[in-house]
């Protein structure tokens, strides 16, 4: 009998999934410079104790499942770095490996067991604008058609099916055309599921202006998206966007949006926005409509990751968080 897929088979013990937050905005909060083209891809070699610890204080706070330090992680970065093409795959490997061990080491203490399920570890898989550094990942303005975009994402795609991540997440998608050759990609690797999702512009379409329910409707048709939705968006849009997907998919729906603010891609920072995140305020909503994975992304911390499960799974016992 084959093994059931992860995700599905979690969701089918408790309604609704933690995921973890902000990581690179996090890592910056605690002091680290990431004002370069690999963006927290960086640390995976240079401290990669730090992207452990911040894995670890979302398990701490809560979360059901973590995500990779791999956004930005590609041999393509890690080779404009300098990196050999054998040293370039050993880090984007090593970015999941981080989050694997930071998993089961949270789980090995007996306590972190109270009304848990043993988290997940998903994979990232950022989109071609995190390899640009250019903030296209929030508009989709890409100079590659669908097959480029495979082109550029295969290698990285094979990496991260190989590793022992529970399963893929193709995350911040802006463009209809990506989301697609990720589609195709992900249809020729046996046995590996993702989630999909978006950012998005608006209360109802994608970055690149695309409809979001006639593009979820489209990744839903394949065997290997278990879950659609929306990351990285203002929390404002979020109800609207998660109405149109729950339309045209039956899939689970999955939303982590940002704070709220806006990112700068000019000067690499983000500035203040008029709506700024409460998670925990919004969670209830977005479950009413029909979210069932929930978290956070950009400027969201582990404090809100608490407070978010405290909401959703009042029932958990937690160790206890010292709040950032």
């Amino acid at each position: 009998m084959p093994t059931p897929e992860p995700l599905t088979a979690m969701l089918k013990v408790q309604d609704v999934i933690i995921l973890d937050g902000g990581l690179a905005t996090e890592l910056e909060a605690r002091g680290h410079d990431l004002g370069d083209e690999l963006w927290s891809a960086r640390l995976v070699a240079e401290s990669p104790t730090s992207i452990s610890r911040l894995h670890f204080d979302y398990l701490e706070a809560g979360a059901d499942c973590i995500v990779s330090s791999s956004y930005q992680a590609s041999v393509a970065g890690f080779r404009r770095a300098g990196l050999s093409e054998e040293d370039a795959a050993r880090m984007v490997r090593h970015s999941v490996e981080l989050a694997v061990a930071a998993r089961d080491a949270f789980w090995a203490v007996p306590s972190n067991r109270n009304g848990r399920l043993r988290p997940l570890v998903a994979a990232s898989v950022g989109p071609y604008g995190a390899f640009l550094a250019d903030g296209s990942e929030y508009n989709g303005a890409y100079d590659l058609d669908t097959e480029g975009l495979a082109d550029f994402h295969r290698e990285r795609l094979q990496i991260l099916a190989g590793t022992d991540a529970d399963l893929l997440a193709c995350e911040t998608i802006p463009s209809a055309a990506e989301a697609r050759a990720l589609v195709r990609l992900l249809e020729s690797i046996p046995d590996r599921h993702t989630w999909m999702s978006f950012s998005c512009s608006d209360g109802s379409r994608i970055s690149d202006g695309t409809e979001i329910a006639a593009i979820a409707a489209e990744v839903a048709e394949s065997s290997r998206v278990v879950a659609v939705g929306i990351n990285c968006t203002a929390p404002r849009h979020v109800a609207s966007l998660i109405a149109a997907v729950r339309e045209v998919s039956s899939d689970p729906i999955v939303v982590y949006p940002n704070s709220g603010e806006t990112y700068d891609a000019e000067t690499k920072r983000w500035l203040p926005g008029e709506h700024e995140l409460d998670l925990a305020s919004y969670a209830a909503e977005w479950v009413e409509v029909g979210a069932r994975i929930v978290g956070g992304c950009c400027r969201t911390k582990p404090r809100d990751i608490r407070r978010l499960r405290s909401r959703l799974v009042p029932a958990s016992l937690l160790p206890s968080l010292d709040e950032f």
